[in-house]
């Protein structure tokens, strides 16, 4: 059986003979603006993963990565499956389904789906995390400057993030 696990590879070990450079100056040139207008979004009001066990889900998020849990209820649009939430700052909710019944397989990375979910914390919220983390014997898979990366209970793949929203590794992206 194959390893579905996704894996981090070290940035040398592909692409190495690629260069868009000209290709991003030219994406730049055509549409970042020099004035940007607001956006019509006011922020995420939850991003959706789909869980295997609730249970070891809420362990997972708000016990070991202290995400409170808001709120929990029946997803209306599926009979018996659990909707519920997590509070991850700054107004932002992360939220949860589970599809009982439904033979769904394990975390896999397509187009169009989620490749990491970024999470904002302080640097010393990340050196505090990051140790509940070991001690609960989960593998940090790769780790950049202020970023360390890691699989959630289903295999989604998060990141803490120590910089401030809006910023990233120095540079304002907001």
């Amino acid at each position: 059986m194959a390893d579905t696990k996704p894996q981090f590879h070290a940035m040398t070990e592909h692409g190495d003979d690629v260069d868009r450079t000209s290709e991003w100056d030219r994406l730049r040139r055509s549409h970042l603006r020099d004035v940007r207008p607001q956006s019509s979004a006011r922020g995420v009001h939850h991003l959706a993963l789909l869980c295997s066990d609730v249970e070891r889900t809420i362990s997972f998020y708000q016990d070991l990565l202290e995400f409170p849990l808001t709120e929990l209820f029946e997803n209306r649009d599926y009979r018996g499956s659990t909707h519920f939430f997590f509070d991850i700052g700054n107004g932002n909710l992360l939220a949860f389904f589970d599809f009982p019944g439904l033979d769904l397989g394990p975390y896999a990375e397509v187009l169009g789906s989620m490749h990491h979910l970024a999470i904002s914390v302080t640097p010393e919220k990340q050196t505090h995390l990051r140790s509940k983390l070991e001690a609960a014997g989960i593998k940090i898979l790769f780790e950049h400057d202020t970023s360390i990366y890691f699989n959630g209970p289903d295999g989604e793949r998060l990141e803490l993030l120590a910089d401030r929203l809006g910023e990233m590794y120095g540079a304002d992206v907001g």
